[in-house]
């Protein structure tokens, strides 16, 4: 005999389904994007972060590599050094806990990680770092961050509750969707067009 299903389960499940079909659906818009007006949007975006790192100045930005086609802010990370700014990778330690972030300058040796995303390849020098650039697959109007699903940086947010956590996204990729138990939202929003 099989057991009756909670509604509670149904929603979680329709939730999650959803969610499911967005994130496809945001990753292919952002893999079909114009490549000229991608690297447009980008310099706009690395103009946007650049002269939010002028005017606040944190003493460490935790930045990231990006993979399947998210904003490219590489080019950023040498002139945000040159502010005093110390800069740091996010780092997958093991799959359920909070990441790690690993500090990083221009010139350090890369490797990549477990996911074939690049890392620094020294692990004993760790910050924590005051701001981080999320990049988004999806936001919404009330600063949720539509991520992969795998919630490492929904956790790493949960024990860093006063991180200034800046979400990176194209305009594009704004959408409707109920966040997650467990979401939470970004402090600001920096698209090609604004940062919120």
């Amino acid at each position: 005999m099989t057991q009756p299903t909670s509604s509670a389960h149904l929603k979680t499940t329709e939730v999650i389904d959803e969610r499911r079909t967005l994130r496809q659906t945001l990753l292919q818009q952002r893999r079909q994007l114009d490549p000229e007006l991608r690297k447009m949007w980008d310099q706009s975006l690395i103009d946007h972060l650049l002269a939010w790192c002028e005017a606040e100045k944190p003493a460490s930005l935790a930045v990231y590599s990006p993979i399947r086609g998210e904003p490219d802010l590489c080019r950023s990370y040498s002139s945000i050094s040159a502010m005093g700014i110390a800069l740091a990778f996010p780092f997958v330690l093991t799959k359920n806990r909070p990441l790690e972030f690993l500090a990083w300058r221009e010139g350090d040796p890369m490797t990549t990680d477990e996911f074939g995303i690049p890392v620094p390849l020294q692990r004993d020098h760790l910050i924590t770092p005051e701001a981080m650039l999320i990049p988004c697959v999806g936001f919404n109007d009330r600063r949720y961050r539509l991520g992969y699903g795998g919630g490492f940086y929904d956790r790493t947010l949960a024990v860093l509750p006063s991180v200034i956590s800046i979400g990176i996204a194209y305009q594009n990729q704004l959408c409707e969707f109920e966040p997650g138990i467990h979401d939470i939202a970004m402090v600001k929003i920096l698209t090609e067009s604004s940062c919120e």
